[in-house]
């Protein structure tokens, strides 16, 4: 991260931390206060764990709609989608989202991806008139979560209206430089995502706090996203498993034709199910187990844990796992390292949350 941008997230108590070798906030100095907000109001997050790249030139939407798992040649000015980057076996490098604009494509990744996604593309550019850049004048800078996510959003950029499908994106301005407003969350639930230049971070943080928002950091943004059965590029999908394993199906389309991986896409959904799957487990000790801990039952290994928290919600500890379709069903009872678990249907939440009514 910036210099720059880290001063403006020190300077409004952001508690720095590595995260994927990254620097960003850990917390603000009350994580389970920060994690409340996203449940029952707004939580203000830094964004720059998110890194944008534009598509740019005139073969840039037949190339990607060849690449990526979903139908990008349907967008027009203003959508976006969810979409995942394969290899020809299946297997996961990242997923992503893809706004769309007349002139160019955006691709929105996590940040300890995006060399990676770049290098994914780019080894298939032979004459393609295509460009891959990352954007240095528009990052993304904040991300809101919660019911009153889109109310914040409204009264700090003085809108009427925000998009309202999934990924949709529009232009406002803050401070005399554009914005880019795409409702988006990392959870699945009620987010809004601002993107702009990199010196606006800081007034876009106290403006969204003074519209009611409450600064959080990525120890409650990962305990939320782990809650909600959110996985994570890099965490728990990557190039050792299959799109269908990881519960992200938002990321393929059916209809759009070939793209690179779509062979064992479609064979593995006319056989109906895959051999494991990303599922949740409920800890019985206060340890957390590392990632990769094997998972076992009766003494034989079955699965392996990817990530794991201390949920505020349950008020215990909890785990995304991969684990084998013969004891993938919520109730059994497996074993991770030294203690027992149970598995459990994401999201570990199930609960409706109500949702602002207002666009």
């Amino acid at each position: 991260m910036p210099a720059e941008l880290e001063a403006a997230l020190a300077a409004r108590g952001a508690v720095l931390a590595l995260f994927e070798a990254l620097t960003l906030p850990a917390h603000f100095g009350d994580p389970a206060r920060e994690w409340r907000a996203a449940r029952e109001g707004a939580a203000v997050i830094a964004a720059t764990y998110r890194q944008l790249i534009a598509a740019t030139g005139g073969d840039r939407i037949d190339f990607l709609q060849g690449m990526l798992s979903n139908d990008v040649k349907a967008l027009v000015d203003g959508q976006g989608v969810y979409a995942a980057v394969l290899d020809q076996t299946g297997k996961v490098a990242t997923d992503l989202r893809v706004y769309a604009e007349p002139q160019r494509l955006l691709l929105d990744v996590v940040a300890w991806r995006a060399a990676l996604l770049r290098e994914r593309l780019e080894k298939y550019l032979v004459a393609d008139d295509v460009e891959l850049e990352p954007l240095v004048d528009e990052i993304p800078l904040v991300q809101l979560e919660g019911p009153l996510a889109a109310a914040v959003a409204r009264e700090a950029l003085g809108l009427d209206a925000l998009p309202v499908e999934p990924l949709a994106h529009a232009r406002a301005s803050f401070q005399g430089a554009a914005v880019r407003v795409v409702r988006a969350s990392e959870v699945w639930r009620q987010g809004v995502l601002l993107c702009g230049p990199p010196a606006r971070l800081g007034g876009l943080l106290d403006a969204c706090c003074e519209a009611g928002g409450t600064l959080a950091g990525m120890q409650a943004l990962d305990a939320l996203r782990i809650e909600a059965g959110v996985a994570w590029p890099g965490r728990d999908m990557d190039d050792s498993t299959l799109i269908m394993e990881t519960g992200r199906e938002a990321a393929v389309s059916f209809n759009k034709g070939c793209y690179l991986g779509q062979e064992v896409v479609e064979r593995i959904a006319a056989r109906g199910h895959v051999n494991r799957r990303l599922s949740g487990l409920q800890l019985d000790a206060d340890a957390l187990p590392a990632p990769r801990t094997p998972v076992l039952a009766d003494g034989r290994e079955v699965g392996y844990v990817t990530s794991a928290t201390h949920s505020p919600l349950l008020g215990r500890g909890i785990a995304l796992a991969y684990i084998h379709r013969r004891h993938w069903a919520p109730g059994e009872r497996l074993r991770v390292g030294d203690a027992d678990a149970t598995v459990v249907a994401l999201p570990f939440d199930r609960a409706p949350i109500e949702e602002d009514s207002e666009a």
